[in-house]
């Protein structure tokens, strides 16, 4: 198998070959240095607007879409088109990279199965891989590649329908004077819908409190929100950063912006936290995806990167 060299200077980015199986801990670190420094920049990578009229970020080849951190990842990289493809599937397709263009991180995880020599039990753990991806922007003399407007649109659902159509869906109680979650009377508090600027604004905000209640031991049985002990602890600021990129990914969705404030304190709060732990990212946007899926009520399998 081919090697990589990963480029921790900076953004992160990634030389070819395109695919490296690195130790864990490796792509936790490319990953999270390259959030960093968006938040060093002043871009929170999980409240860029949405373009609604191309649809999440997907593989041009295989036309999976891409889940998890990957979304955010592609997504801050503001290109017109959604596609992307490896370096390997611009050739392919009769084409290559512009010179000077850099490529974006993309994460892929497979399950491997191990068995006890002694006992015969088996058990499963994951190996990260980094790919390197490019926008078809990126590239040229690629062969039959979709206009930016011809690109299906993967958004199907308004803000409304996403929270009636959620399954085993808490009490909604307005009326309250601050939003949030209760898990021990398992209700989402929300002050009235005229007490929010924008429809946008309300529906965020409803979307962050819906991802906290998909973890709830009746749901999704979460433990960053079953064993929280309150604010400042650990498990809490974990649930926090899944609740604020499970509404990113259900805005997304929605075709509607992600409007949680962008001050100075709250930037600082995350750069700290993210160089605290460096694993705090990767792991709450795969636990984020899975709390938008279980509110969409779709499954779907891990997309391979390219």
């Amino acid at each position: 198998m081919n090697t990589q060299k990963i480029n921790n200077q900076g953004s992160g980015l990634l030389s070819h070959p395109e695919k490296a199986d690195v130790k864990r801990g490796s792509v936790y670190e490319v990953i999270t240095e390259r959030i960093i420094s968006m938040l060093e920049a002043g871009t929170v990578p999980w409240q860029k607007p949405w373009k609604v009229s191309t649809g999440l970020p997907r593989n041009l080849v295989s036309k999976k879409p891409y889940r998890g951190m990957n979304v955010l990842l592609l997504h801050a990289m503001s290109y017109e088109s959604p596609f992307w493809l490896t370096f390997r599937q611009a050739k392919e397709l009769g084409g290559s990279i512009k010179k000077g263009e850099k490529a974006c991180p993309v994460i892929f995880g497979k399950r491997q199965e191990t068995e006890d020599e002694i006992t015969g039990e088996k058990s499963h753990y994951t190996v990260l891989r980094l790919y390197s991806v490019f926008n078809v922007a990126q590239c040229q003399d690629l062969k039959n590649v979709p206009a930016p407007a011809a690109a299906p649109a993967t958004v199907n659902n308004t803000a409304e329908e996403i929270v009636a159509l959620m399954p085993k869906r808490p009490e909604i109680k307005h009326g309250l004077a601050k939003a949030f979650y209760s898990p021990s009377v398992d209700i989402v508090a929300m002050p009235d819908r005229a007490r929010f600027g924008t429809e946008a604004g309300y529906y965020a905000t409803l979307f962050h409190e819906l991802t906290h209640a998909t973890g709830h031991a009746s749901r999704l049985n979460r433990p960053t929100l079953t064993e929280s002990a309150g604010f400042g602890s650990n498990p809490y600021c974990r649930e926090e950063l899944v609740a604020e990129l499970g509404a990113a990914f259900l805005c997304g969705h929605a075709g509607i912006e992600n409007t949680i404030q962008n001050s100075a304190a709250y930037l600082q709060n995350w750069l700290e936290q993210l160089q605290n732990d460096k694993k705090l990212i990767v792991q709450a946007a795969a636990q984020a995806q899975k709390a938008a899926d279980f509110i969409l009520g779709t499954k779907f399998e891990d997309a391979p990167a390219g």
